[in-house]
């Protein structure tokens, strides 16, 4: 892993996720659309005309990738911090 600048974590590859926030379904096209570069609706289409294409048996890969693809770790905001009790206002303690 490699450290940024501003103290988080980079991983030295990119990683095959399902996104918690561009997901129609459970995110398999938006984690392969991030991962190629590409428009994830594109993705979305093509796995729709592939699907047509072969009868329907192209659907069967999705809920393999669904299993198979971990979620991206939830972004856990920092916890304000506790304020000291000698600091607060009279009024704001009440």
């Amino acid at each position: 892993m490699t450290q940024l600048p501003d103290g988080g974590l980079q991983t030295p590859y990119k990683q095959l996720r399902r996104p918690l926030d561009d997901r129609l379904a459970a995110g398999v096209c938006s984690g392969v659309g991030r991962y190629f570069g590409v428009d994830p609706v594109l993705v979305r289409v093509g796995f729709a005309l592939l699907a047509v294409i072969t009868a329907g048996a192209a659907l069967l890969a999705y809920p393999i990738m669904w299993f198979l693809m971990p979620e991206e770790p939830a972004v856990s905001w920092p916890a304000p911090a506790p304020q000291d009790p000698a600091q607060v206002p009279h009024d704001a303690a009440q």
